[in-house]
């Protein structure tokens, strides 16, 4: 045997024991699940195994919407003033006694608290002195008037108890006059009651009891709301403003909803920029009978350009863009998935809308798009 050809069997042996080696290593290795995608069906379909696992596609059944104007816009829900009161007390005095606390519904003219009050009591009591002696006068008129038509008094005596009279009535109306404007509510067992102007919630209560309060506190003790109406304030920049109009219909997002779309109209657009962000604030009102929206809470607010206009929506994680075209993988039955052209109206930072190629209720994969356009790219 030369030498030559021990070389090459040596060669040969080693390389069938780095065969037997990889081939050991190999059926020693765990076997995931597999996943074979094949192409079927004409081009731009994917078929998967029934029962595969497909942990990283989730599909899901698309909507229509309206079409946007614009990208959405920060917005904030605030109290509708028109619907809200801030309740301070009109005389100074002490608490004695609270009717009604935060988050209770109220009606208007229920009383809020009861206070203790030397000015009311003085103005009271000046009350009752002038009726009480409005009653004496009248009684002396009377009187004299009888007198003078029996012609046992002075016509100048019978004039004389009509003035006294009159002016009894005057000091009547102007006692009843200010114990009005200091109880506007009414007194209830000589305390002041602090009522409700309008019905509502109480959103917020500064009120506890024995504690002095003045008209000229900074802070309302009560905060009265309607919360089923609502504001939604907007930031608008300087460039979208010829885009808005006084009834124009908008759409609220907020992130406690996240499904959910509330129908808002614009009612006032102000008329100034402000100078350090030029932007216009916007006013919209947002029905709110389920009470989920809340004030203060951030939204966003999306302009539409027409409510009879409406398209499919996406999310942008279901596009895949291939040179001038986007396209989606709709899901006809399960596990079969079909690449379709999309055409599209809008596009924002989150969301796409769709004009043509998909109808509403068909189910689209909203994520690992991109992973089914490489298996198909790899199918091919």
């Amino acid at each position: 045997m030369t030498k030559a050809f021990q070389v090459l069997v040596a060669a040969v042996g080693l390389g069938v024991l780095v065969a037997a080696i990889m081939l050991g290593n190999s059926l020693l290795r765990p076997v995931a699940n597999p996943v074979p995608a094949v192409r079927t069906g004409g081009a731009g379909v994917l078929r998967y195994d029934p029962g595969a696992q497909l942990s990283a596609i989730k599909v899901k059944p698309v909507e229509i919407f309206p079409v946007p104007l614009t990208e959405p816009l920060n917005g904030r829900v605030a109290f509708n003033e028109n619907f809200t009161a801030r309740v301070s007390s009109p005389i100074a005095g002490r608490v004695v006694a609270l009717r009604a606390q935060a988050g209770d519904a109220v009606n208007a003219g229920d009383a809020l608290a009861l206070l203790d009050s030397p000015d009311l009591a003085a103005a009271v009591a000046d009350f009752r002195k002038a009726e009480a002696d409005e009653a004496r006068k009248k009684l002396a008129f009377e009187r004299a008037r009888t007198l003078y038509e029996g012609q046992v008094l002075a016509r100048k005596d019978l004039e004389s108890a009509e003035a006294d009279f009159e002016q009894a009535r005057a000091e009547t109306r102007r006692a009843a006059l200010r114990l009005r404007i200091l109880a506007p509510g009414g007194v209830s067992d000589e305390k002041f009651a602090l009522r409700a102007p309008i019905s509502g919630v109480i959103a917020d209560r500064q009120l506890n009891p024995g504690m002095e309060v003045r008209p000229d506190l900074s802070n309302p003790l009560f905060m009265i709301t309607n919360s089923a109406r609502l504001w939604v304030l907007i930031d608008l920049p300087e460039r979208d403003l010829s885009k808005v109009a006084p009834g124009q219909a908008v759409s609220v997002e907020v992130d406690a909803w996240p499904d959910e779309r509330f129908p808002a109209r614009i009612e006032k657009i102000s008329e100034v920029v402000d100078p350090a962000t030029r932007r216009v604030q916007v006013r919209c009102s947002v029905a709110n009978p389920l009470h989920k929206l809340k004030p203060e809470m951030y939204a966003r607010v999306t302009l539409l350009a027409d409510e009879t206009r409406k398209a499919v929506r996406l999310p942008n994680t279901a596009l895949v863009t291939e040179g001038l075209y986007s396209y989606v993988f709709v899901e006809r039955n399960p596990g079969v998935f079909e690449r379709r052209r999309v055409a599209l109206a809008v596009q924002d930072r989150d969301y796409s809308y769709v004009e043509s190629g998909i109808d509403a209720g068909e189910r689209v994969v909203v994520i690992g798009s991109v992973l089914l356009n490489s298996e198909l790219q790899a199918a091919r």
